[in-house]
């Protein structure tokens, strides 16, 4: 299949199933379908078994089991509420992923289930069983035709998530490296340092705008791409210096009589677009286009790797890293090849005793003082290039504090989050030294995403 044909095939799957899907007897025609039709299998019904049989207590069915790619399904009904505890036979309380474990522990080790899907038909909940107890991801039926690729390792052993997500970081930075070029271009000191200061500060800011529009941030999509077409390269310039005054002013200390364009940008605090000295260039047509064509409407920034994108900035913007021709990053997994040792396995193992204790106010006490030690935890890289150590820690961290969160809201939905963010875990803690400014300046910009990605 073409990517435009499974990207179609998505779609119409997704729509035909939209707000329906019973367990008892759609759930077979339901992942038949999905390999089949999105994944382009020949014989699905040769390449996954339904109802396979395991002895617990007594005996039990899995909904679905994939041998040669070792994923196990756990299928519910779509009004089914994926994250909620139900009564089983033995009068346990188990969560569908719960459910899903018991039986995985049952299989020999050799049948035993990399991944673990669970799925109410409206949404997919994924788990790498290479990490059983992190927070998994998700997958909504209604986006299937853009993230259909997270579901490759139903037929695929290879990581096609990461894949993908390096692929779009690279792509990203191949960008960035053209407006950085065509910027450079424009300026009248192309030698000076305080010009390329000024340069590396203004693509950082653009490459925040960008993601933020795509990924939510702003408030809806497109909204840096709308509020700066309206202006023609003769007025681009300063459309961007009166964006950043924007963005750096909270709402209460803004002018009450700003454009309201303008006006429904939100604050971005920590000192992003705090420095109004930078040197921002003209804009000629053809940079114009190049970031409001090709690195917004073009491209989904929202798909980028925090950790690795961090790397591929650099690389690509970073005077002494483009004379060397080379770009060098320490992958995800051998990053977590020194933290989880370091202290993420001491800290997993803590959460654990506490998931592991009987539901009641002690639990939802035990959790709430665990998050609390990790908004009070630091974390210092001294020598930290563009980040991605200090990235890759925070992202972990608050998968642990979402699963403390969700102990203590009893798997409940938090309403009024703007009122009574529980989230308290901060970008704030973490620090790093690093010689070259550029580097930091791109550290600070993945955290960011990562931050916002987190929020999300």
């Amino acid at each position: 299949m073409t990517e435009h044909q499974q990207h179609q095939a998505a779609h119409d799957f997704a729509d035909y199933w939209k707000n329906r899907g019973d367990e008892k007897s759609e759930t077979q025609q339901f992942w038949m379908s999905l390999l089949h039709s999105v994944f382009g299998m020949e014989e699905p019904q040769k390449f996954i078994e339904f109802e396979k049989r395991v002895q617990h207590t007594h005996v039990s069915f899995i909904d679905a089991y994939i041998e040669s790619t070792k994923v196990l399904i756990e299928q519910k009904s779509f009004d089914i509420d994926l994250h909620k505890g139900y009564k089983q036979s033995d009068g346990s309380m188990l969560t569908p992923f719960q459910q899903a474990k018991r039986y995985a522990n049952e299989l020999p080790y050799s049948l035993r289930p990399r991944w673990v899907v669970v799925s109410n038909f409206q949404s997919f909940l994924v788990y790498d069983m290479e990490n059983p107890n992190g927070e998994p991801f998700e997958i909504l039926l209604e986006n299937l035709q853009n993230e259909y690729y997270r579901l490759s390792f139903l037929t695929d052993m290879g990581n096609i998530h990461l894949k993908k997500e390096m692929e779009v970081s690279i792509k990203a930075g191949d960008l960035v490296g053209k407006i950085y070029d065509a910027l450079l271009a424009q300026y009248k000191d192309a030698t000076n340092a305080e010009t390329l200061r000024s340069l590396n500060m203004l693509c950082v800011r653009l490459v925040f705008c960008l993601y933020a529009e795509d990924a939510g941030v702003f408030g809806k999509r497109n909204m840096f791409h709308d509020y700066m077409a309206g202006f023609d390269a003769r007025n681009f310039r300063h459309a961007l210096i009166d964006l950043f005054q924007v963005l750096d002013t909270k709402i209460e200390e803004r002018d009450p009589y700003l454009d309201e364009e303008l006006a429904a940008f939100p604050y971005v605090n920590g000192g992003l677009f705090t420095d109004s000295d930078i040197e921002i260039p003209n804009f000629s047509d053809d940079l114009r286009t190049l970031i409001l064509t090709k690195a917004s409407d073009d491209f989904d920034w929202s798909e980028i790797s925090p950790t690795i994108f961090g790397a591929v900035f650099e690389s690509t913007l970073n005077p002494e890293t483009r004379r060397s021709g080379g770009m060098h990053y320490t992958s995800i997994e051998n990053i977590h090849k020194v933290i989880d040792p370091l202290f993420l396995n001491d800290l997993r193992k803590e959460l654990d005793e506490i998931k592991a204790e009987k539901i009641g106010k002690a639990q939802a006490k035990h959790a709430a003082d665990f998050q609390e030690k990790l908004s009070r935890l630091k974390f210092l890289d001294p020598a930290c290039g563009s980040g991605n150590f200090l990235t890759e820690t925070y992202l972990s961290l608050r998968r642990l504090e979402n699963e403390a969160i969700n102990i203590q809201a009893k798997g409940q939905v938090y309403i009024g989050l703007e009122e009574t963010n529980p989230i308290k875990v901060s970008i704030h803690q973490f620090y790093g030294i690093e010689i070259n400014d550029f580097a930091v300046a791109t550290a600070t910009t993945a955290l960011r995403i990562a931050e916002s990605k987190m929020m999300k």
